[in-house]
């Protein structure tokens, strides 16, 4: 089979294992919200686009605890850059896609994502049935760890300088104490992220796991990548049948279902290919 032959016997495979499915499991990384305007930072190259301040450093460099205590600036630039990045960006037409896929399933369905930018809740999936593994940048704790609290922000107003992506305005706050706050996120090397939320909704999908055991359970997985697999590795072990949806690392063992392309062009040829039956 030709490249064209073999996407469309992926997508007529999945489409099948869909229709057949009783529980979804919807994994995304940052793949997920490309198709919305959001970078992925994929290598150096990737990052370094995205903040050419940063040329010579590492997105794992930058996205690390430590820069609230040392630069605290520099740390609300970066982080407040990607704030106001993602709340400017409006989900994609895959998300309700598959949101009207996820709805069809006789045993619900769940979202487990490493993607920080609130677009599932954005895009409508109640928030009782998301996962958001690496935590959320609409949250917010302590830097100093005066109290386990987490509190959303609904704005923050941050403004960063394009040229050095340092913060020039006044820096979010704990509600607590008056120190500075930070983002509720996983960052690299991070050992005083307070992960109280992400356990609770981690809690309600491991419910939701033991209810629907012995099902058939199919899991679309959309721009997970390599470097940080914990999308992919949470998708491969749940699912019955994977559905890889990824244009470049779309590969998958024996039995899984790869579809070479980006969230929202696979969902489009699925939701089509679904229509016809």
């Amino acid at each position: 089979m030709n490249y064209l032959e073999q996407l469309e016997q992926s997508i007529c495979d999945a489409a099948v294992a869909i229709q057949n499915a009783e529980a979804l499991l919807i994994g995304a990384g940052a793949g997920m919200g490309v198709d919305s305007g959001l970078p992925d930072f994929r290598g150096d190259a990737g990052f370094w686009k995205a903040y050419p301040p940063f040329r010579g450093r590492r997105f794992s460099e930058m996205s690390t605890p430590h820069w609230f205590q040392t630069d605290p600036q520099l740390a609300w630039g970066f982080f407040g850059h990607r704030y106001h990045l993602y709340r400017a960006a409006k989900p994609h037409a895959g998300f309700q896609a598959v949101n009207r896929m996820a709805e069809r399933m006789s045993d619900g369905y769940f979202v487990f994502t490493s993607n920080v930018d609130g677009q599932f809740q954005r895009a409508g999936f109640p928030a009782d049935k998301i996962v958001e593994r690496h935590g959320s940048i609409h949250h917010l704790q302590c830097v100093n760890l005066c109290t386990p609290a987490i509190w959303a922000v609904d704005e923050l107003l941050i403004d960063v300088d394009p040229e050095t992506i340092r913060t020039r305005s006044e820096l979010p706050k704990c509600l607590r104490c008056g120190g500075i706050a930070r983002p509720n996120i996983l960052m690299f090397g991070d050992y005083d992220w307070q992960e109280s939320r992400c356990a609770e909704q981690y809690s309600r999908y491991q419910e939701w796991l033991n209810q629907i055991d012995g099902k058939r359970i199919v899991a679309i997985e959309f721009g997970a990548g390599l470097a940080i697999p914990t999308v992919r590795m949470e998708c491969e072990s749940q699912a019955g049948t994977l559905i890889r949806v990824n244009p470049r690392d779309s590969g998958t063992d024996s039995g899984g279902i790869s579809i070479p392309l980006g969230a929202l062009a696979a969902m489009e040829r699925l939701e089509r290919k679904l229509a016809l039956g």
